[in-house]
């Protein structure tokens, strides 16, 4: 795209291709109380001396703490806090309520859950447009091979996992206990069916995952961002530009502040989209009858509600 077409919000979804971790970046106030934001612009430096940097919006309420901090902490994410991640990117509530968490290195909180922790003391800080870039010198690390790490790209949570194509082959037939384990079993099958859904939702009507899902779950009617966002999987800050694209098409349209509804379009391209979903669903369970494809259903369905309990 040429610099005179340059659109931001165009360019903000440009950027969405790019998966990045989720971390939570805490450090004191100057009256030396917790203050924590969500980023995932954390990125790494230099090894010798050990120094990695992330940047923060000059809008942010947050600013002064760790512009003026001697120190910092990253905490990155696992893939069970979504809930953690959420709550540091809001704002006007207690962040740290509720959350376990213990003083770092120059007090900065160090939250007792994480994928790795990074704890800084201040390096630099530099001009970036609308940004400041902080960088650290990492002074004590600690990580937890046990827990996923948390991925955001185009909007949405996600978990990293194998790649199906780093799979030789023929395992599935070869590997006794492999071939026959529920957990490869349900990630293999959606690996294969949704490489061959999210495509033809593309070519029919130009959405991605991220715009699918919202189409899909305005169709039984209106419903707040705070309601729909769990269900898409997207931070209410990404919903609300996923929703700012799919305004501009005239796809959807907002209630109030905090609700959205499908126009007749929108309507109309969720019908055409849902159909061609439940399509590949019936050919997808084709090979098994009627009676099968729904007692798979109703189990997998009591797996999830035992798991959720």
């Amino acid at each position: 795209m040429s610099d005179t077409a340059f659109d931001p919000r165009d360019f903000r979804r440009a950027l969405s291709q790019f998966p990045t971790g989720v971390t939570v970046i805490t450090t004191l106030d100057k009256e030396g109380e917790p203050i924590g934001v969500t980023a995932s612009s954390f990125n790494s430096v230099s090894i010798e001396p050990a120094l990695v940097l992330w940047s923060i919006d000059k809008g942010a309420y947050s600013l002064d703490a760790f512009e003026k901090g001697e120190y910092f902490a990253v905490n990155v994410l696992g893939r069970d806090q979504v809930d953690t991640s959420n709550r540091f990117a809001s704002r006007g509530e207690d962040k740290f309520k509720d959350v376990p968490y213990s003083a770092g290195l120059g007090g900065s909180p160090v939250l007792d859950n994480y994928a790795a922790q990074f704890e800084c003391k201040t390096w630099a800080v530099y001009e970036g447009g609308d940004h400041l870039i902080l960088v650290g010198e990492v002074k004590a690390y600690r990580y937890n091979d046990a827990s996923l790490p948390l991925v955001f790209a185009r909007g949405s949570y996600a978990v990293s996992s194998q790649h199906p194509v780093a799979a030789k082959p023929g395992d599935a037939e070869t590997g006794e206990f492999v071939g026959d384990y529920l957990l490869y079993l349900l990630r293999e099958t959606y690996n294969r069916f949704s490489a061959e859904l999210y495509p033809k939702l593309q070519a029919e009507g130009g959405v991605n995952p991220e715009e699918w899902r919202v189409l899909a779950m305005l169709s039984d009617g209106p419903k707040d961002v705070a309601t729909l966002a769990p269900q898409v999987m997207q931070p209410e800050v990404a919903l609300r530009q996923t929703a700012g694209w799919m305004q501009d098409r005239g796809l959807l349209e907002r209630v109030d502040s905090d609700s959205l509804q499908l126009t007749e379009a929108g309507a109309a391209l969720a019908d055409k989209l849902l159909n061609i979903a439940k399509c590949h669903e019936a050919d997808a369970l084709s090979a098994l009858g009627e009676g099968q494809a729904r007692q798979l259903k109703d189990n997998l369905k009591s797996i999830l509600a035992t798991q959720c309990s």
